[in-house]
């Protein structure tokens, strides 16, 4: 015996319809259930698993594909909300060399994400972070104080500041976007796919890239952060040079430190000769309060700078500031014995006062470090040691002529020295682009150092009241030349 089916009525219809939402919440939700148009074509570019174990990402670029047509620089751009004067990602050229036949190549470039980065190495506050699970390096904006001091770390010239936040930016592979399974907004912009993201072996990157194997002729070694990029293709030459290996622009001033350690380096070297003036002690400590002082104003975010103990393990600038913070209790202890309170007596122990000059000697090789731990020719220690020590050296033998003035001739001879040195070590042929530079562009500050120097040998015979602006003249116009005159590493670009 058959069973009939129940007849379909209006209120089935009208039941079968209200399961169905036509809000607009839920068309949105739909239309984001979809995948994304060529979403099969974008993943082919992207890995289909994870990283594993020893694995990172990393980007692969073809250099037989890269036409230069900057679309990936574009969607990069347009992707992160860049500001106008922002880029993170960059195209250059290479040139054959000069036994080469004519030659050329253009690369396209964003962060290395390398094995590792100097950019959270240096940073005082712990603002980057290298993921476990994919090797992504990785800005953190709202731990930023602005420093700039991974933009001197980085020999690649990743990280960007941006003016407009007080921060420092840089690429993070579209970590959201491959963490859906979508592919980098250059992966994906790319017309002739140069540019795909794959899984290496970190072990195996950092072995290479110590050797400075496995790397692009014609940029920056590859031994300082072992980056993880891998460029593909077309062999290039080992005698390739950047396009703009000759650019002879002056690099930024940054006043600031300029005038920090300038200051700084006078206050200690006035602090270990004051011999109890409490004169010269206020001009040490008023030295000093300027120099710091001056120093926030490079900052981008300086209220936050609080933090800076975070980096003590790894970054320089960390102990630079924990050092020279030490320091400030220090200068005040002249000030402090002035009152001449019986309970004050102790502070005139020898201990202490070997343990502020220490202080005083550990907090600029601090600032020598700094400088010094950068790729960066100009900063070497051959060169950054002289010249700060060389300046304390100065400064304290310029405070002791005011006790004994027999020593006036020994100022003077050592000021005449170290102004020998700087010409000396110019003429070093790996100086030749700084030697250029000062000499073309930056020759009315490099006749002010020169000029100032020889006129405080000169002045202190007469009185070194006289001696001390011409002295700080000086050792300002040489800091502007370290900064302005120093050649940054960076990858491949165009000629300008």
């Amino acid at each position: 015996m058959s069973t009939l089916a129940p007849e379909r009525t209006l209120i089935d219809d009208l039941l079968a319809d209200q399961r169905k939402l036509f809000t607009p919440v839920a068309d949105f939700a739909e239309q984001h259930e979809r995948e994304p148009d060529l979403a099969g074509h974008y993943r082919n570019l992207i890995p289909l698993s994870k990283p594993g174990k020893g694995e990172q990402y990393a980007f692969e670029v073809a250099l037989d594909k890269c036409t230069s047509c900057k679309a990936c620089v574009t969607a990069c751009h347009s992707q992160n909300g860049l500001d106008e004067d922002e880029s993170w990602r960059d195209v250059g050229l290479l040139l054959g060399g000069e036994d080469e036949p004519g030659w050329q190549q253009t690369i396209t470039t964003a962060c290395h994400h390398c094995a590792d980065p100097e950019c959270l190495n240096g940073c005082p506050v712990q603002a980057y972070e290298k993921s476990e699970d994919t090797g992504i390096v990785r800005h953190l904006d709202d731990q930023c104080i602005g420093c700039s001091y991974c933009i001197f770390k980085c020999p690649f010239d990743v990280p960007k500041f941006s003016k407009k936040r007080g921060i420092v930016r840089k690429c993070d592979m579209c970590h959201d976007r491959l963490a859906e399974g979508e592919a980098p907004a250059c992966v994906q912009a790319c017309p002739t796919e140069a540019i795909r993201i794959v899984k290496v072996n970190v072990a195996e990157k950092s072995k290479l890239g110590s050797r400075n194997l496995g790397w692009l002729n014609g940029a920056p070694p590859a031994s300082i952060t072992q980056p993880t990029t891998r460029y593909t293709g077309r062999e290039v030459p080992l005698t390739a040079q950047a396009a703009d290996r000759d650019n002879l622009k002056p690099e930024h001033a940054h006043a600031p430190l300029v005038i920090m350690l300038t200051l700084t380096q006078a206050a200690v070297g006035i602090y270990l000769a004051a011999s109890g003036s409490l004169a010269l002690s206020i001009l040490s400590f008023a030295l000093f309060a300027i120099g710091l002082t001056a120093a926030t104003l490079h900052l981008g975010q300086p209220l936050k700078a609080w933090r800076f103990f975070l980096g003590l393990k790894t970054s320089w600038l960390s102990r630079e500031l924990l050092a020279f913070t030490v320091l400030g209790a220090f200068l005040t202890v002249p000030l402090v014995r002035a009152f001449d309170l019986p309970f004050l007596s102790i502070l005139a122990h020898p201990a202490i006062q070997l343990t502020g000059a220490l202080t005083a000697l550990a907090a600029v090789f601090t600032s020598v470090k700094i400088y010094q731990s950068t790729p960066r020719v100009l900063w070497n220690a051959r060169i950054t040691f002289p010249r700060f020590f060389g300046a304390v050296g100065l400064f304290t033998l310029l405070t002791l002529s005011f006790q004994s003035p027999q020593l006036a001739p020994l100022f003077s001879a050592t000021t005449l020295g170290l102004l020998a040195l700087d010409i000396i070590q110019l003429k070093n042929p790996t100086l030749s682009r700084e030697r250029t530079i000062i000499t073309e562009k930056l020759s009315l500050i490099g006749k002010i150092r020169f000029a100032s120097g020889v006129l405080s040998a000169a002045a202190i015979f007469l009185s070194p009241w006289l001696a001390l602006p011409f002295l700080l003249t000086s050792i300002l116009a040489e800091r502007t030349l370290y900064f302005k005159a120093v050649r940054p590493l960076k990858m491949p670009g165009f000629i300008h």
